[in-house]
C-alpha cells in the first residue's frame, strides 16, 4: 500500500510537470516563444502622450467694417499727467465744424488733448478723439494719443514732411506723426516709402495702407486718415474715421511686432 501510494504521488507530480512544460515544448518546435500577456514594463511601451492644447488664433487688427458706425456709449477714462486713470469728463463744445479744412472743435480745442482710455482691445471714437484700449501694448496707445494731437488741424499738401511739427498735415505726414509718437519712426515718410516700410501684411494692432498717391492707417479698429472715403461726415483733414468696407489698391504694412 505504501509503495502504491508513493508511486501514485510520483506519477501525479510527473503529470503536472509534463502539462506545465507543454507550451514551452510547443514553442520550441515552432521556433517561437510562449505567449505571455505583455505588461508595459515587459513590452517596453509607454503611456501615450497627452495632446497639447491648440494655441489660440493670433489677434489681428480689424481693417474693414460693413457699416461706418462709430457710436460708443460705454465707460471712458482719462490718464492724467501723474499716470492716474480717472473717469473722463468731456469739455463743453466751443465752436462749429469747419467743413472746408476738416478742422473740428468738439472736444479737441485744447493744445494738449486728453489721453483717453476705454476697456477692452478696440479703440473708440469719443468727442472727436480716439480713446485707446486699455488691454493693448503701450505703443498702440501712444500711436492713438499722438494721432489725437492732429485732430482739428487742416490738410496741407506736404505738411508734416519737412518736420514733424507743422500747422497742417497731408496723408503720409499724418501717419508719420502718429508712428513718431510711439518712437517707431525717426523721420517722416511719404506714401511711396510706406509701401516698403515695416513688415508685410496686416498687423496685430496697427496696419498701414499705402500706394503712390495716398496713405492711411488703422489702429485697434479705427482709421486715421485725411480722406473722407467711407466716412459719412465727408470732412477732410487728419481725423479718426470708420474703417473702410475694403482697402483694395493699397500695399499693406505694419510695424514689426504690432
Amino acid at each position: 500500500m505504501r509503495v502504491r501510494t508513493l508511486s501514485s504521488t510520483v506519477f501525479c507530480s510527473l503529470t503536472i510537470l509534463a502539462v506545465a512544460a507543454m507550451p514551452a515544448l510547443a514553442a520550441s518546435k515552432t521556433g517561437g516563444v510562449a505567449a505571455v500577456a505583455p505588461t508595459p514594463a515587459a513590452s517596453g511601451g509607454s503611456t501615450p502622450a497627452t495632446p497639447k492644447p491648440a494655441k489660440p488664433p493670433l489677434h489681428t487688427d480689424p481693417v474693414t467694417a460693413p457699416t461706418p458706425v462709430l457710436t460708443y456709449t460705454g465707460p471712458v477714462y482719462e490718464k492724467t499727467v501723474t499716470g492716474q486713470v480717472v473717469p473722463y469728463v468731456p469739455p463743453a463744445p466751443t465752436g462749429q465744424v469747419n467743413g472746408t479744412t476738416g478742422g473740428i472743435p468738439v472736444g479737441v480745442a485744447a493744445d494738449t488733448k486728453p489721453q483717453l482710455l476705454v476697456p477692452g482691445t478696440i479703440a473708440r471714437y469719443v468727442d472727436g478723439l480716439a480713446a485707446a484700449p486699455m488691454s493693448v501694448p503701450a505703443a498702440v496707445q501712444e500711436i492713438i494719443w499722438a494721432g489725437n494731437e492732429l485732430i482739428g488741424l487742416p490738410y496741407i499738401f506736404g505738411g508734416g514732411h519737412a518736420s514733424f511739427s507743422s500747422p497742417g498735415y497731408d496723408c503720409s505726414g499724418t501717419v508719420s506723426f502718429a508712428l513718431h509718437g510711439a518712437d517707431l519712426l525717426s523721420t517722416p515718410e511719404d506714401s511711396s516709402e510706406f509701401e516698403v516700410w515695416g513688415s508685410h501684411g496686416v498687423g496685430r494692432w496697427v496696419s498701414i495702407f499705402a500706394n503712390g498717391g495716398h496713405a492711411y492707417m488703422t489702429v485697434a479698429g479705427l482709421r486715421l486718415d485725411t480722406s473722407a472715403a467711407d466716412d459719412p461726415t465727408n470732412e477732410q483733414g487728419p481725423r479718426w474715421r470708420p474703417l473702410r468696407q475694403g482697402n483694395e489698391g493699397f500695399t499693406v504694412r505694419h510695424p514689426l511686432g504690432l
